[in-house]
């Protein structure tokens, strides 16, 4: 039998490995095009401001390079990079205009991870964050930027939407989806990565991510821009079933929003690139333990013996379902929302 030192130190090794893998799976670097695409819809926000890319190696960050080159038609203040070095010593690079965009170059106390003391309190110096943070932290990543208050423009995946914390600052107003959002995006890779989709002329790998979007709490015009809505309810109910276990129709496509229903709707969670918070509130997330929250009943027993014997499929308590003659149908991740104009 392994001692409990040899089960301690297995343990920790077996940690470390996986925060290592984590680190590498986490390493994509956003493509110059798509910074530029999305910032041109924030122009006005960056005037005098500090930003603070917290997550970018300034070598090979395009982040870096976007805020470089754009430093005097942003009219900024100064851009501050720190980025990640496992287990090493990592520096900061602060740049405030001139000729010489590679910035003044100091050492970090320790590895560059956002969550440290001192990368924190540059965080604290800054108006605006921009990067792309570690998908698997994001929610932490989140968390500390709603914490300490400060405006940012990051990239992640759209499952996070699920996430019940970031759901409920996209719900009450503290966060919102990009000018670009649900996209598959082309990211360039380090070299170690062993998957990948294309090879430049250079010998870069680059590898494509389905369903990216921005973040931000900084407006933007697409925000305020209403969705058309052109299909009725009335006359038309066969078109929307309702769920089994909450007074709601279920839209399945956003372009199918009725325009004369009052009543609670789910719809798919690519809806929130549409949102504007001027037509339609908000409720819940029709999932699990959120689903609970906002008053979706448990499954009976009947359907649920029924999704778990003959479909063989999961049944959570708090999921919507509909029932199509007797069969259970649960629609993936809903949003529940109500018109705010009728």
């Amino acid at each position: 039998m392994a001692s409990a030192s040899a089960i301690r130190a297995t343990s920790a090794n077996n940690n470390s490995l996986a925060a290592a893998k984590r680190a590498k799976n986490d390493e994509f670097y956003t493509q110059l095009s798509d910074i530029e695409k999305e910032l041109r819809q924030y122009k006005d926000h960056f005037k005098d401001k500090v930003v603070f890319c917290n997550c970018d190696d300034p070598e090979w960050s395009s982040f870096w390079k976007y805020f470089t080159l754009n430093f005097t038609h942003l009219r900024l203040a100064k851009v501050v990079a720190t980025h990640y070095a496992r287990g090493e010593v990592s520096y900061k690079r602060e740049y405030t205009g001139g000729s010489d965009m590679a910035g003044v170059r100091t050492s970090l106390e320790g590895d560059g991870d956002f969550r440290s003391a001192e990368c924190i309190e540059l965080l604290c110096e800054a108006d605006i964050v921009v990067t792309n943070p570690p998908f698997s932290l994001f929610r932490e990543y989140v968390a500390q930027l709603i914490e300490h208050q400060k405006k940012f423009v990051i990239i992640g995946n759209n499952n996070a939407i699920t996430y019940k914390d970031i759901f409920r600052l996209l719900r009450d107003g503290q966060l919102w989806l990009g000018h670009s959002a649900n996209k598959t995006m082309e990211f360039k890779l380090s070299a170690d990565y062993e998957k990948w989709d294309r090879l430049d002329e250079a010998g870069n790998k680059f590898g494509k991510v389905p369903a990216i979007s921005w973040f931000t709490n900084l407006p933007h015009e697409k925000r305020n821009e209403e969705i058309i809505l052109v299909k009725e309810y009335r006359g038309h109910e066969y078109a929307y079933p309702s769920y089994a276990n909450y007074d709601a129709i279920e839209v399945s496509q956003v372009k199918d929003l009725p325009k004369d229903y009052s009543g609670d709707m789910g719809v798919p969670i690519t809806f929130l690139d549409k949102h504007s918070p001027h037509q339609f509130e908000i409720i819940g997330l029709g999932i699990a333990s959120s689903g609970l929250e906002i008053g979706v009943k448990p499954y009976l027993a009947e359907h649920k013996a029924y999704r778990k014997t003959v479909q063989q499929r999961g049944a959570v308590d708090g999921d919507l379902y509909m029932l199509r003659e007797s069969e259970v149908v649960v629609p993936y991740a809903r949003i529940i929302i109500r018109s705010k104009t009728l």
